[in-house]
């Protein structure tokens, strides 16, 4: 009797240390939200009116008008999501008006019909990103002023670590039962800008975090390029498994049935490089068939400078004859008019 008593009270100990510690979604629950989602097409937005992540979200800069008019261009081609970058350095000078804005986008691409997957952290560009007025773009220069998140200094100094995980766990528990949130991106291209596995510890650490919290909606980080160690963790801790793909059509239709093989949905949330052969006529096709969800980078011309192609730069600040990345100007008419119709043709035809 004793000893039954022990097992059982064992059993029930466990259980509840499982039900509290970090967990995964399983590919069943993973599967079952993804049949809720419909087939899943956007971009990665940034307003034409900001520069970088700071410049989006700071008080001063948060363009409401030009947010709503954008986003009103991606719901006319059937878009119904969008990518877009936070940065801790907003949440730190002003963590209630930071939330208050990300309620508001929320709210303006709710009208729209549009759900958002949120970036929190991000390897990419310059290294030293600071809170205030932000410089203006350099002429034909691709995102000459994207910032990094966190800082350099903070990436490779973990006793600045704490007020992230605030910035994390203060953001995520704030929004973590918001059905206008599709996703939560946790670490954009970590090991980018020369960082490697540097980046993983901080890796790591955002999921815990976020395990923490364990928000409503589905957790995940991209793999990017050929580093294992990164890419398995990131592959092991998504709810569901995202990637970035700038290649052409075989190499993007290899990846998917290679990913497929993981049993869990799949998004390409960045992709769509026109001179690097990554294009909508090409590659929308393919996501459709394999019902794996689209997000190319870039939208609206503007002060990121995205139509230049990343190691190309024009210094006179003259057009491009062939856009690397973005589909509108800013008045709403359309790069490539053929483009935004096929766009638009196969979202209606998935409704």
């Amino acid at each position: 009797m004793k000893k039954s008593f022990l097992i059982l009270t064992g059993i029930f100990i466990c259980s509840i240390l499982f039900a509290q510690s970090p967990q995964i979604w399983s590919k069943q629950k993973a599967n079952d939200w993804y049949k809720n989602q419909g087939w899943l097409v956007g971009s990665n937005f940034l307003p034409s009116t900001a520069i970088n992540q700071l410049e989006l979200w700071q008080a001063e800069s948060f363009d409401e008008k030009t947010i709503d008019r954008e986003l009103g261009y991606a719901q006319g081609i059937g878009m119904n999501v969008m990518r877009v970058y936070l940065h801790d350095l907003a949440w730190k000078e002003d963590p209630d008006g930071f939330k208050k804005r990300m309620s508001q986008f929320l709210e303006i691409a709710s009208r729209h019909k549009i759900k958002i997957l949120f970036t929190v952290f991000d390897d990419c560009w310059n290294p030293d990103p600071k809170v205030g007025k932000q410089p203006d773009p350099k002429p034909g220069i691709h995102n000459s002023g994207w910032v990094r998140s966190p800082s350099q200094t903070v990436h490779n100094d973990s006793t600045q670590w704490p007020y992230l995980e605030k910035y994390v766990k203060d953001v995520l528990m704030s929004f973590a039962q918001d059905d206008r949130i599709l996703m939560w991106d946790l670490y954009n291209e970590p090991g980018n800008s020369n960082y490697n596995l540097s980046s993983l510890p901080l890796l790591r650490k955002v999921f815990t975090w976020a395990w923490e919290v364990r928000p409503s909606q589905p957790l995940t980080s991209a793999t990017w390029y050929d580093n294992n160690v990164l890419n398995d963790f990131q592959l092991e801790s998504s709810d569901v498994i995202t990637f970035h793909n700038y290649n052409d059509s075989a190499s993007l239709e290899k990846e998917i049935t290679d990913k497929l093989k993981l049993g869990r949905p799949l998004i390409c949330s960045e992709y769509m490089a026109r001179t690097r052969g990554s294009k909508f006529e090409t590659h929308l096709p393919i996501f459709k068939k394999y019902h794996v969800g689209a997000i190319n980078w870039g939208f609206v011309s503007g002060k990121s400078n995205t139509i230049y192609e990343w190691s190309k730069p024009m210094p006179d600040g003259s057009e491009p004859k062939v856009w690397f990345h973005d589909i509108f100007r800013k008045d709403g008419s359309p790069y490539d008019a053929n483009e935004t119709a096929l766009i638009k043709q196969l979202t209606s035809q998935s409704k």
